[in-house]
């Protein structure tokens, strides 16, 4: 009874409580007479008025409950019942007939939810973007090519993905990474001031360097020349042009004519300047030079020292001395301006004439604004953000720093950050609404993209055309062959087949010393290029179980066993008839994480299929159940499989471990990083197992034909894919639309983006429930 318990234990958690709505008096009088007594004979001792296990009270259950609502509970109930497993064996058991009975009216219930009385699109929670939509979003939008939500806290996991809304919160400090991150943004992205053309480098007098201090001097920020002497520093020319100097000096003014300083550049250019000016009115002496590129000796020579003090003509005594403030070197004046980084020009395209700050502000930050939020933008929208670029300017601050305050507030915006999908008002009657072109443009591009929509999207949004089906299905198309649909394999693909956590993965060392960083990310690299090929490829489902080809590098294709690869890039490997690789379930990536660090594990792999590839997670195990033993004696008391057999032989652990050990056992030739081995410690491997329909196979290829037999794989990848698209978990409603893909990929040979296209089709995917209107 144990395996019930848990079950229910386990279904009570995700589900809160059962369901109960008001049904007809037909529907509940079935109830009574065909489901009512069989629990009252067969479940009522653990789960009645005296006893709830698992806080079950089948005794007491509404008689009017509704089946369809809670789908996963019944149709788990159901298949106990079918197989056998619930009663338990120790328990009394129903007759042939009474399981038939039952399974079938639950069976009918199920199926009685009427996908032809409206569309049921569900409620999708108002969710921010995750870590990694959040980065592809700024790289979109900005240009720039780095990730700045890396130091971003993880985001939590619902339904086997980051992207469902339920989970994602917003905690204070995210809150505080946001405001961070968008300063790093744009201050990245954009230039606060813009650089001086032509180029101004101002030299000192403190930079440069004199033989005698006697003679040149520094003094404060002035150099004075006292003596004929001379200073040097060395320039360096970075491109070859026109250039001109500008010295700033003046002069101590004695004798009969004006203090001369000689400018001499390199070895070639000698200029001599008669500095008239003095003290309290400086000047600027300009030479127009051209130079090549490199370095360059600047000189500065004071040529006429005069120091008389016994003149007979009074005015021809005095000392005359030479001061310099600082040399300028402009240029190159012949070249153009470098251009602004693309980042900046993409968002602040040019510089607004004088006066007409605010009005530029306006075009700027409009446009900006309807990329970053994903739909048009109202102009009270924009003139509250224009505001704040007014209050910069009236700071003092440039006209490119003022819009970097206004861009920080953008994109810290809840419009930004969330993905909204905003009610229109008065929709009195309806329960919902068709999205409008620009929040369909989002949903398509996060779900292929985990991005912003591009140029495109937004095109066919503003023409309103992207709600045609035909129009959907060609961008679909176009979507998948772009690069940045990568971002749908590490994303959906990464979490369904959890490659993605391959880093987290520690086989021993001394167990396999062959395992390295290396081959770690050739595992992943593989798992990415196989899915990629089957996206992009348009393949059919089916060969995620079963391919004739896989991707490999030298160091994978030296663990696999395949001859002929070399180097380090990846190649498409045809894969022999007789190979017993082919499909995800043979791949490194998935026998790595589903493996121990020292040994492989049957029940980790059967339980991975199970829940990732079945759609049939089993309940966790009870509490208390002991380990199976690892020491010497244990070890060398026979192989993985017969310990395992012993394991099993306990009643708490048999129900559970009869559906995923013999599963797992079909894998056993690959050992815990996935290479093929004959023995288990010296033991023969038996890859044998018996489904609990009684169907046998012999090894991994069998199972694997078995499992192609089978509808439920593909509806487990519908179910699986149509959460991660909708960013929510299914309902009892969903069926309908998972019906309905289900037909479209039966009509065009379970093609990959047969799938995407019906997903994107669907009602859910299109339609928005209203708020206030629960299903």
């Amino acid at each position: 009874m144990e395996r019930c318990l848990v079950i229910a234990a386990t279904l009570l958690t995700s589900l809160g409580v059962l369901a109960s709505d008001p049904v007809s008096g037909a529907e509940a009088s079935a109830f009574q007479e065909e489901l009512a007594p069989f629990l009252g004979e067969y479940c009522h001792g653990c789960h009645g008025s005296e006893k709830q296990k698992a806080e079950i009270d089948f005794e007491n259950m509404p008689i009017d409950t509704v089946i369809y609502k809670d789908r996963p509970f019944w149709e788990l109930a159901r298949d106990l019942i079918s197989e056998g497993e619930m009663p338990p064996s120790k328990s009394q058991q129903p007759s042939p007939e009474e399981r038939a009975d039952v399974v079938h009216w639950i069976n009918q219930e199920l199926l009685r939810f009427d996908c032809s009385s409206g569309a049921k699109p569900g409620r999708v929670t108002i969710r921010r973007m995750n870590s990694a939509e959040y980065g592809n979003t700024i790289r979109d939008l900005t240009g720039l090519d780095f990730n700045p939500a890396e130091d971003f806290p993880l985001d939590e996991v619902g339904y086997g993905f980051d992207n469902i809304g339920d989970v994602l919160s917003l905690s204070p400090i995210l809150m505080e990474k946001y405001l961070n991150a968008a300063e790093l943004v744009v201050t990245n992205a954009t230039l606060a001031e813009i650089p001086a053309w032509p180029p101004v480098f101002r030299y000192q007098a403190e930079q440069f360097s004199s033989p005698s201090e006697d003679e040149v001097r520094s003094e404060g920020s002035v150099m004075g020349f006292f003596r004929e002497g001379f200073a040097w520093k060395t320039l360096n020319v970075a491109e070859a042009g026109e250039f001109r100097f500008l010295i700033r000096a003046y002069g101590q003014q004695a004798g009969p004519e004006h203090a001369k300083l000689e400018v001499k550049l390199g070895d070639q250019e000698k200029h001599t300047i008669r500095v008239d000016a003095t003290d309290d009115e400086p000047k600027l002496y300009a030479i127009n030079v051209r130079l090549d590129a490199g370095p360059l000796r600047l000189s500065l020579a004071y040529l006429n020292n005069y120091n008389v003090q016994d003149h007979p003509v009074a005015e021809l005594n005095g000392d005359r001395n030479l001061f310099v403030d600082f040399v300028e070197m402009h240029g190159p004046l012949n070249l153009e301006p470098p251009p602004l980084p693309v980042t900046h020009t993409r968002i602040i395209p040019g510089r607004p004439d004088a006066g007409s700050e605010l009005v530029y502000a306006k075009t700027i930050l409009g446009t900006f604004m309807k990329r970053a939020w994903r739909r048009p933008v109202a102009q009270n929208e924009v003139d509250r953000v224009v505001s704040l670029v007014e209050i910069a300017l009236e700071k003092s601050m440039s006209f490119e720093a003022s819009i970097q305050v206004a861009l920080q507030a953008v994109l810290t915006s809840p419009h930004f950050l969330f993905r909204w999908e905003l009610d229109p008002p008065h929709q009195d009657g309806k329960t919902d609404r068709q999205l409008n072109d620009y929040e369909l443009a989002s949903r398509l591009s996060y779900f292929l993209w985990s991005s912003m929509p591009d140029t495109e999207l937004f095109s066919l949004a503003d023409d309103g055309q992207l709600r045609n089906s035909e129009v959907l299905e060609r961008q679909v198309e176009r979507m998948v062959q772009d690069p940045k649909s990568d971002a749908f394999i590490t994303n959906f693909a990464g979490q369904w087949l959890q490659f993605r956590d391959l880093d987290t993965v520690t086989p021993d060392p001394s167990r396999f010393p062959g395992f390295g960083q290396g081959l770690r990310e050739a595992m992943q690299r593989e798992s990415e290029l196989f899915f990629g090929e089957i996206m992009r490829g348009n393949r059919g489902l089916i060969d995620f179980l079963e391919a004739d080809f896989t991707y490999a590098n030298e160091i994978l294709a030296s663990h696999y066993g395949i001859e002929g690869i070399q180097g380090r890039a990846f190649q498409r490997v045809q894969l022999p008839v007789d190979s017993q690789r082919g499909g995800v379930l043979t791949q490194g990536s998935v026998l790595t994480l589903t493996s121990n660090p020292t040994r492989t594990s049957p029940v980790l792999r059967g339980k991975w299929i199970l829940e990732q590839i079945l759609g049939t997670p089993p309940p966790p195990p009870p509490p208390d159940v002991p380990l199976l033993p690892e020491n010497d004696d244990s070890v060398l008391s026979g192989s993985l499989r017969e310990r395992l057999e012993k394991h099993r032989l306990k009643p708490e652990c048999a129900n559970c471990h009869d559906k995923m050990d013999p599963i797992g056992f079909a894998f056993e030739n690959f050992n815990a990083v996935g290479a093929w081995r004959d023995l288990d410690e010296g033991f023969a491997i038996d890859p044998s197992g018996t489904l609990p329909d009684g169907t046998k196979f012999n090894g991994p290829k069998e199972l694997i034909k078995e499992l192609m037999n089978q509808n439920t794989f593909v509806y487990s990848l519908i179910e699986k894919m149509l959460t991660y698209a909708l960013g929510r978990g299914l309902e009892y409603y969903d069926k309908c639309a998972v019906d309905e893909i289900y037909v479209h990929l039966r009509e065009d040979h379970l093609r990959f983006q047969t799938l995407l296209k019906a997903i994107v089709l669907s009602k859910p995917f299109q339609l928005r429930q209203l708020e206030g209107n629960d299903l």
